[in-house]
């Protein structure tokens, strides 16, 4: 929440997100590599837009969603100059309304409802499969990203973390940990907030494929066009059957009370300090995950 009387406008930094289609394949593409693809709602409704164009063309058979850059992604943006938390947009995914002039929890938890855990679901909804293609950093938001992608393949010099807890805050908003990762493995990650690695995140089944960096997009692509022989509607049917059984093994229900818990942190972190992050920045959380990684290879 801005606490500015006139918030700074936003800078205009082109094209966020980029879409290319290659044959049956569309190419997806973060592209804020000089803050190393943090996501503002400017991003986020681009992806959008991005992800409902190549729903609506017929001839794309399957999605890649890609970072440009070192990074696939920092997660969401809590420091750019493109912060945008005050910019008023029309809602996509949650019928609620707008963040922009609400106070307090109010203000947040509109926000977070449609940018983060909302957008999330409807992407996971895509009727086409998709692939996210990790590279670098894929940090909180982006595992968010990467997860409601149908299959992961990550570059060996990919690592992963979601270290929000050193914010008093259990996991991002959309809570698919334990599916994802079990339930032993999340609570390592989310009580140590350590990153891993893309080979342990292969080890541990989150990720399909883990191939050198120089061959990260061949690999990718050569998976896409293989899935794009499929029939195109049955592979949908295959993705809704198989969402439809994580849903019943209880991933939709946990992400709603735990989306409960997320606020109430972010409550408690506003009354008992000065703001609802427990006043940690971007700088201070990378700072913190760069300590936290070099004791674990020191051993410390």
């Amino acid at each position: 929440m801005t606490t500015d009387a006139t918030p700074a406008p936003i800078p205009d930094e082109g094209e966020v997100v980029t879409y290319e289609r290659r044959g049956p394949i569309a190419l997806v593409t973060m592209n804020r590599p000089d803050y190393r693809n943090a996501q503002n709602s400017v991003m986020t409704y681009a992806l959008d837009a991005a992800f409902t164009r190549a729903v609506e063309d017929a001839e794309v058979k399957v999605i890649i969603l890609a970072g440009s850059g070192k990074h696939f992604s920092a997660g969401h943006d809590i420091g750019t100059p493109g912060r945008d938390h005050h910019i008023e947009y029309d809602n996509k995914a949650a019928l609620w309304w707008d963040h922009v002039d609400r106070p307090g929890g109010d203000q947040r938890f509109a926000r977070e409802l449609e940018v983060y855990l909302g957008m999330c679901r409807r992407w996971r909804e895509i009727p086409k499969p998709t692939i996210a293609m990790v590279q670098g950093a894929c940090i909180a938001g982006a595992m968010m990203l990467a997860w409601v992608c149908d299959m992961i393949v990550a570059a060996d010099d990919a690592f992963f973390s979601d270290p929000v807890v050193r914010m008093g805050i259990p996991g991002v908003e959309y809570f698919a940990h334990p599916w994802v990762l079990g339930p032993r493995r999340a609570k390592e990650v989310l009580f140590t907030g350590d990153r891993f690695s893309a080979e342990q995140a292969y080890e541990w089944g989150m990720v399909n494929r883990v191939v050198p960096r120089a061959e990260l997009e061949s690999h990718t692509l050569e998976l896409a066009e293989k899935i794009a022989t499929m029939p195109q509607f049955g592979l949908a049917l295959t993705k809704k059957a198989v969402n439809q059984c994580e849903d019943l093994m209880g991933m939709r229900a946990g992400m709603d009370s735990v989306f409960g818990l997320h606020h109430f942190a972010h409550a408690h972190n506003a009354e008992v300090g000065t703001d609802s992050l427990a006043g940690m920045t971007a700088k201070s959380m990378k700072a913190t995950a760069t300590t936290a990684t070099t004791a674990e290879r020191s051993g410390k």
